[in-house]
């Protein structure tokens, strides 16, 4: 698109040609700060942010005053469910996810859920053999020659 041309650029135009005057203002969607639909999309901002900060703030004091005097199994149960919740939010937040309908929403989380399972079973079961490999007559025999061999 030249520098010379006087008719206003379409969108195809912008996408197509140059797209300086995509970021310049052009396709500005809130001119009117003072809209009500402006007004609205901050309060949501302000919203989030104070969510996402009373989150983070409950996980920095339980880190740093509350994680030394209860079980260490509590702990992380809390900070695993503060942190799922925090990311939960920021993706339904931030990636939109939460504006879709409820089937992309299922496509989306039940194959995450499986994946997670997925990986947890695999480090159950590659605990489990690490364990049993250290168990066997083998690998106790090969380690009573080393230590005999060292002494």
């Amino acid at each position: 698109m030249s520098a010379h041309s006087n008719h206003k650029p379409s969108v195809q135009d912008l996408y197509e040609g140059d797209q300086s005057a995509l970021y310049s203002g052009v396709m500005q969607h809130h001119s009117d700060v003072a809209s009500t639909e402006s007004k609205n999309q901050v309060k949501r901002i302000w919203k989030v942010f104070w969510i996402l900060l009373v989150i983070t703030v409950v996980e920095v004091f339980m880190g740093m005053f509350l994680s030394h005097s209860m079980p260490k199994a509590l702990v992380n149960f809390f900070f695993l469910a503060l942190t799922v919740l925090k990311a939960g939010y920021i993706v339904a937040v931030f990636m939109h996810l939460g504006d879709e309908i409820k089937g992309f929403i299922l496509t989306v989380l039940i194959p995450l859920v499986l994946f997670v399972w997925f990986i947890i079973a695999f480090l159950a079961d590659g605990g489990f053999w690490l364990h049993m490999n250290n168990q066997t007559p083998a690998r106790q025999h090969i380690e009573k020659v080393q230590n005999e061999q060292k002494n």
